[in-house]
């Protein structure tokens, strides 16, 4: 749902379908291979920590992974595969001011920033990410956007894939921005990507928090 409606307001997303649990065979694999196509990624529509989260490449793999991501949620999303550059951008608005974070670029072996990538080190997280300028810019603009539009508070985080293309204005330089997804309660622990990405932008984790508390305080005050 979130997808279609970042897409109908003209942000790029890759094709993706829900199915709902208790629903799972009323849709042909055909079908969704059809629309889809592979490789593609099965997951729960909600969730975290790639629990749950197959990469499919042939077409035997997509029940399996179906039900696996069944198992974590009662929405499952299949989702396109976009090979490009994954990164992922932080920010946080108060009532005065706006704060976007530098961008961490994720390199990882793995099939996909899986779990292992995550929280077993097996992913090099590069802050801040090796783009062009003007797609930095790009993005922090594009994140800071979504954060007005979803009427978020406190801490978010977008994570993007960056894909070849024709440029397409002076702000794309050949490369496509891809919403992957919206973490609007990103991780916070020592491997997570908020408190590098404070750190590389000169600032301590403990005063941002406090600028949110107290934002909230004034706001309710």
């Amino acid at each position: 749902v979130l997808n279609n409606y970042m897409r109908s307001l003209g942000v790029s997303v890759a094709d993706s379908l829900i199915i709902r649990i208790g629903q799972e065979n009323e849709v042909s694999d055909e079908d969704i291979l059809d629309r889809i196509g592979l490789p593609c990624f099965v997951k729960p529509a909600r969730g975290g920590s790639s629990f749950g989260t197959t990469k499919v490449k042939t077409p035997e793999a997509l029940r399996p992974a179906i039900e696996l991501a069944l198992k974590e949620g009662e929405d499952v999303m299949v989702e396109a595969f976009m090979g490009g550059t994954e990164i992922t951008c932080g920010c946080y608005k108060t009532r005065n001011s706006s704060h976007v974070f530098p961008i961490t670029e994720v390199v990882t072996t793995n099939e996909f920033f899986d779990y292992d990538a995550k929280y077993n080190g097996q992913v090099d997280e590069i802050t801040p990410a090796r783009i062009p300028d003007e797609v930095r810019d790009a993005v922090q603009a594009l994140t800071l956007k979504i954060y007005d539009i979803l009427g978020c508070k406190g801490i978010i985080r977008v994570d993007y894939i960056l894909t070849s293309s024709e440029a397409k204005g002076e702000e794309a330089k050949g490369m496509e921005i891809n919403l992957l997804e919206v973490n609007t309660t990103p991780g916070m622990t020592a491997t997570s990507f908020i408190p590098q990405q404070v750190k590389a932008a000169g600032l301590d984790i403990k005063d941002v928090l406090s600028d949110i508390i107290d934002n909230e305080l004034e706001m309710k005050g």
